[in-house]
């Protein structure tokens, strides 16, 4: 057999265990990289952005246990290159539930459907957690995600990172002051909630109300609507005039987050058909809605393996 050949088999060996790796992994690189950019439809691409470098790297690839380690430091790095490519961002303030159209739901059949979904790491989707890393500038919020969500090592982060210990010591002394500033202080409140079955019939209630009094039975007094880029809506009673409006809704029940969701489609006077429009994402307190955190953007649907559209 010739060197040409001998490299040729070479490769194929290492692609098709590059493939297997993937496959394995793949499911658990999504969620790494959703902590990373906030939303679905970028962690979809940046674990496309992922495998295309293994690919190309295919050939340095010896298929060890250390594989998943090597995925995640890819995809970091892309994620690094990302905000590189964007340009200096400024450190974001505010509400950003508020404003933000950055971020976006984790679907928990996602997480249902994955056969590591036991490993703790997987069950840090807490919202409130997905925002709070927003704050944080890239490297911070790589090396934090990490380290603080999937328990590596300092030495290991600085290895991913191309930074010494101390560096990367650095960085998380400064993301965990800042996420703790922003998110629950016990990291096991990081975790999503637990979805009960009040919480569902909550929803469904909330799905099928359409008169005043039905959704003022399920509003906390203080309840608040985000929907960026719109402004918040605060308090029952405008949170209740802003719902009862005449609208042409077809919503469907599901949960994101560890929290009850609504997917919506919306028809327009005269439309043929409904359009996906908003992930309806419920925080419930006590038996009321107190917040609803609405995802307004037909990819936020989509990634619920909802259509673009619905016939009437």
């Amino acid at each position: 057999m010739t060197t040409n050949e001998l490299r040729e088999n070479r490769m194929s060996d290492a692609a098709g265990r590059l493939r297997d790796a993937f496959g394995e992994h793949r499911r658990d690189l999504h969620l790494h990289c959703y902590h990373l950019v906030g939303n679905v439809p970028d962690a979809d691409d940046l674990v496309q952005e992922t495998f295309l470098r293994a690919w190309r790297a295919r050939d340095r690839f010896e298929g060890r246990a250390s594989v998943r380690t090597w995925l995640y430091r890819i995809a970091t790095n892309a994620f690094l290159d990302s905000r590189k490519a964007a340009g200096n961002r400024a450190v974001p303030s505010g509400d950003l539930l508020e404003w933000s159209t950055d971020i976006g739901p984790y679907p928990d059949a996602l997480l249902a459907a994955d056969p590591q979904a036991g490993v703790p790491a997987r069950e840090t989707v807490e919202l409130a957690l997905i925002v709070a890393l927003r704050y944080l500038p890239g490297r911070q919020r790589a090396a934090f995600v990490l380290c603080d969500v999937h328990g590596w090592r300092p030495q290991e982060v600085a290895a991913a990172l191309g930074a010494p210990v101390t560096a990367v010591n650095s960085l998380l002394q400064r993301a965990r002051h800042t996420v703790r500033h922003h998110a629950p202080a016990d990291p096991r409140d990081w975790r999503r909630p637990p979805l009960t079955r009040r919480d569902e019939g909550i929803l469904r209630r909330y799905a099928d109300a359409a008169d005043p009094p039905s959704l003022r039975a399920l509003l906390a007094e203080d309840v608040r609507i985000t929907m960026p880029p719109a402004p918040p809506v605060v308090g029952i009673d405008a949170v209740v005039a802003f719902l009862s409006r005449p609208l042409d809704w077809r919503t469907f029940p599901s949960s994101a987050n560890g929290r009850p969701a609504l997917i919506c489609y919306l028809r327009g006077p005269g439309s043929p058909r409904y359009e996906a429009l908003v992930v309806d994402v419920l925080r419930i307190e006590q038996g009321r809605i107190a917040e609803s955190n609405a995802f307004v953007g037909a990819r936020h649907v989509a990634a619920f393996g909802m259509p673009a559209t619905l016939e009437p």
